[in-house]
């Protein structure tokens, strides 16, 4: 076992942990996080998505040990509790979700994509959600709910 230490939506935890113990089942198993899902453990759908210090990563392919100092944020701690974040709130009144398995990867990606460009095209939407896969909504409203939310996240009143 292997003691690390790391700050999980503002809450500071320390853990021993099997050096093999992936990122996405720390959170689940050992925090109670189960916003983030577990898709594909191949990195492949974006199920799994949080943000590793400000960065987006797939928690999957990412080891708990490799974590230890950092800062997580996980689709629970994106908004304060009992609010919803602008993305949140786009994909809700948009239609950008129909199962919901993949929103919370697909939301922390477009966090991501909007701290680093606050007004993508669509195109630059598609080209940042590359890598999480969507089997119900066929996308376009997926775009249309990031769209959105970047234009209320870039309005005065945000």
């Amino acid at each position: 076992m292997t003691k690390i230490t790391l700050t999980v939506n503002g809450t500071r935890y320390t853990r021993d942990v099997e050096p093999r113990t992936l990122l996405v089942h720390f959170l689940r198993e050992q925090l109670n996080l189960t916003g983030t899902h577990i898709g594909c453990d191949t990195s492949q759908c974006g199920a799994c998505v949080v943000h590793l210090n400000g960065v987006s990563v797939k928690s999957c392919t990412t080891l708990a040990v490799q974590c230890d100092g950092a800062e997580i944020t996980t689709i629970e701690g994106l908004a304060p509790e009992g609010t919803l974040h602008p993305l949140q709130e786009a994909f809700w009144e948009l239609h950008g979700l129909q199962c919901g398995y993949c929103t919370p990867g697909m939301i922390m990606s477009a966090a991501d994509l909007l701290a680093k460009n606050p007004h993508p095209t669509p195109s630059e939407i598609r080209h940042g959600l590359e890598g999480n896969l969507c089997r119900c909504t066929g996308y376009e409203n997926i775009v249309r709910a990031v769209s959105s939310a970047a234009e209320k996240m870039g309005s005065p009143d945000a």
